[in-house]
């Protein structure tokens, strides 16, 4: 929960930034306080062939951005890290103005009203064909590996390209913010795992979907699992201080949030009970929690 506030205006909304040599950066016209300054859309290869990394919104003004970017280029496929509806509607339309295949991570349809801190699920979105852990897209010059990373949502992919050392973390690692994790799909025991398994990793550049890159990926990666078992310890200590109920919960970790943050950030906190539930630490009796 929770990130940093936005940076000054004007955003590099629809230009073309280069990161490094096989890299290039747009980003879509929809800053939000769940997107911060938007979705960044990655374009990797040359003005041969490109794949191209979470499309983003279906917006006409990012597709003719995208479109510009790829130029005469053969873009080998439209690869997304999972289905929420700021990073996959641009899938389709964009497959439609290239002829590209539509390869990446699962369809996942869930119909979840309850609070969020980020964007529901794209229910549209059909790939022509998904991406298995370790699976490869390859073009002249460039090879991106898929990284089954679950948790943010069951059907999270990180993308590696072999030839830099950089890593595309979708939402599962965000230069600006912690991921939202939130139950019935978010699972904080598999996000958990798929952090250890990028913590294991030697990554040279983390560039996520949101905010920054982030240059000192293992660092940041120990950071993240610090903040969760922190987390996870004041859940067990408020237990222990018969503080049963989610809302009693939020209320004592995170004092002074937004209210409009108050239901996402129970999700959060349901998300940790369920992993405690799980590793036989907790169990739950009607709409409390009790230490086991």
């Amino acid at each position: 929960m929770g990130g940093m506030a936005l940076p000054p205006q004007p955003w590099p909304t629809g230009l073309v930034t280069r990161p490094e040599p096989l890299v290039r950066r747009v980003l879509a016209p929809n800053a939000s306080p769940y997107t911060y300054t938007g979705t960044q859309t990655y374009l990797v290869g040359d003005e041969r062939a490109v794949v191209v990394i979470d499309p983003g919104p279906a917006e006409d003004a990012h597709l003719d951005a995208l479109t510009a970017a790829i130029g005469s280029a053969q873009v080998v496929a439209i690869a997304c890290t999972h289905t929420h509806r700021d990073h996959s509607p641009a899938a389709a339309p964009l497959a439609a103005r290239t002829g590209a295949p539509i390869i990446g991570c699962a369809p996942l349809t869930m119909e979840d009203d309850g609070p969020r801190a980020d964007a529901a699920f794209d229910v549209d979105y059909r790939p022509d064909r998904i991406l298995a852990d370790g699976e490869q897209l390859a073009g002249p010059g460039f090879t991106l590996t898929a990284l089954a990373t679950p948790g943010h949502t069951s059907n999270h992919l990180c993308f590696a390209l072999e030839e830099s050392g950089a890593l595309f973390t979708g939402d599962h690692v965000m230069g600006w913010s912690t991921s939202v994790v939130a139950p019935p799909d978010g699972d904080m025991g598999a996000y958990m795992a798929s952090l250890e398994r990028l913590y294991e990793r030697e990554d040279r550049i983390y560039y996520p979907a949101h905010g920054e890159p982030i240059e000192n990926p293992r660092q940041f990666v120990r950071s993240m699992i610090g903040h969760r078992r922190q987390r996870e310890r004041q859940i067990l200590k408020l237990l222990g201080e018969e503080v049963r109920e989610i809302h009693a919960l939020v209320a004592r970790m995170y004092a002074g949030l937004d209210p409009r943050l108050v239901g996402a950030a129970g999700r959060s906190v349901l998300a940790h009970l369920l992993d405690l539930i799980r590793r036989g630490l907790v169990r739950q009796d009607g709409e409390r929690f009790v230490l086991t």
